[in-house]
């Protein structure tokens, strides 16, 4: 046998002993409000309804797989945040949780600004009417060209990520004869308690400008000494599915610390903080999310005590809520195609999307909950696993979950909190087309991001 070949045993499908697994919900027929999005119930008939429209009725119509986004919801989610953070604050919407025009006009009418992160958001934004006033431009690696159009843009802010990047914007500042607003990102230290790939704030990663290293304080000289920029505060984002604010009050702490130093060593208090995004959300019954009023009132108390130590007066704070709003107020419907039993094992239920449409499992080992919403079953609970239609064992929806165990082929199921990173990260893996984005609301629905055809693969392979 070669000696790297193994045999498959029970490792080989992440088999776990007996009782690992939490017993099965006490009804499968519930749908805890705790992760679906706030209009979504039951009639009569057991067919799960959201916005007042029935899941078989949006199938039949859109067809499967497909996103469901509750329009009402995510407006309220959105006045929260709002109204939680009142006037003396600044909540950016995150775009790259999920962007479309609709999403865009929704976040206008209802008062809060947005973070986009490359060129392509930024014409999203453009082209719904978001004004560039109330945009910022984040990224890493900002190309030349993308400074120059949000600089003659009028983009508010641009949270510069490097030394590089002060020169690059700059020159172009110089060139264009204006003055641009920025935010120096740095990297505080604090690594959030979350998985590795969305933890933003320890040092050996690619974001910011480290504090306990001298570049930040160094990144400041520098923005100071160029005319054409206006230093406008300090950017930290610390990382992502943050139930608490315990690392958000260690950075605050050295945020406010390197505000003193600037003080001291240029004459300069800068007038704002941008604390970042990365609160969670319930994926499962489990988890257990922050409100908008109660964070609110935590990061300005944090804000408020740290400068008042420092002698400070309080600068104006952001906050960057993406996952936080869009997050809940969607789910993604799918139609089951296979049922597979394997014995002593689990149950393996393929839909027919998957990993394209849902990479999260397979990239960050994600946890989330699925529920039968064709109907009302009062059939045993089963273990099983939901997986895709792609040609990868990694291919999980939902790694473990219970589900009836009359479960067929044709049923509908629905994986809730799907509202973010999903779209946005979206692939054509196995050619496989993108699913639309359906918003409803009052018992009607629309799509606001279309289906995706073979039309459109086409005609991108010029051949």
């Amino acid at each position: 046998m070669s000696r790297s070949a193994h045999p498959a045993g029970p490792r080989h499908g992440d088999v776990l002993p007996e009782g690992h697994y939490q017993a099965p919900p006490a009804d499968l027929n519930a749908l805890d409000p705790k992760v679906w999005s706030r209009t979504v119930a039951r009639n009569a008939e057991g067919v799960a309804t959201v916005g007042g429209i029935d899941v078989t009725a949006l199938a039949a119509e859109f067809g499967t797989p497909a996103y469901v986004l509750d329009e009402e919801d995510f407006r309220s989610r959105a006045r929260a945040w709002r109204d939680a953070f009142g006037t003396d604050a600044d909540v950016y919407y995150a775009g790259k949780a999920f962007l479309s025009k609709a999403i865009v006009r929704w976040l206008h009418e209802e008062g809060l600004n947005l973070d986009v992160c490359s060129s392509g958001e930024l014409a999203v934004a453009l082209a719904a009417g978001m004004p560039p006033a109330r945009i910022a431009l984040h990224g890493n690696n900002k190309s030349a060209d993308e400074l120059e159009h949000a600089v003659k843009t009028g983009v508010g802010h641009i949270v510069v990520d490097s030394y590089e990047e002060i020169e690059r914007l700059a020159a172009i500042t110089a060139r264009q004869g204006v003055r641009q607003q920025v935010l120096i990102r740095i990297t505080v230290g604090v690594e959030a308690h979350t998985h590795e790939f969305i933890a933003t704030a320890h040092e050996d990663q690619k974001f910011g400008l480290s504090l306990t290293g001298g570049a930040a304080a160094e990144a400041v000289r520098r923005v100071l000494g160029h005319d054409g920029l206006e230093l406008r505060g300090i950017h930290s984002h610390i990382g992502s599915q943050i139930f608490d604010t315990a690392g958000f009050e260690v950075a605050a702490r050295r945020v406010v610390g390197l505000l003193a130093e600037i003080r001291d060593e240029h004459g300069v208090e800068l007038p704002e903080i941008d604390l970042g995004g990365g609160l969670g959300i319930a994926y499962t019954s489990d988890d257990d999310p922050r409100e908008p009023a109660e964070i609110a009132a935590a990061l300005a108390e944090i804000v408020r005590r740290e400068c008042a130590a420092a002698n400070l007066k309080a600068p104006r704070l952001s906050v960057e809520p993406g996952r936080a709003i869009v997050g809940p107020t969607a789910f993604t419907l799918y139609e089951v195609g296979t049922v597979k039993s394997l014995e002593g094992l689990r149950t393996y239920v393929s839909v027919d999307g998957g990993m394209s449409d849902n990479i999260r499992t397979a990239l960050y080992d994600a946890d989330y909950s699925v529920a039968l919403v064709s109907r009302r079953s009062d059939a045993e609970p089963m273990l099983v696993r939901v997986v895709g239609k792609h040609c990868e064992s990694g291919d999980i929806v939902v790694r473990d979950a219970f589900l009836p165990a009359d479960l067929a082929p044709g049923d509908l199921i629905a994986v809730p909190a799907t509202g973010a990173y999903c779209r946005s990260m979206a692939s054509n893996y196995n050619h496989a087309l993108k699913p639309p984005v359906l918003a409803v609301k009052d018992g009607a629905a629309r799509v606001i991001v279309r289906r995706e055809t073979e039309e459109d693969l086409l005609r991108l392979d010029i051949g």
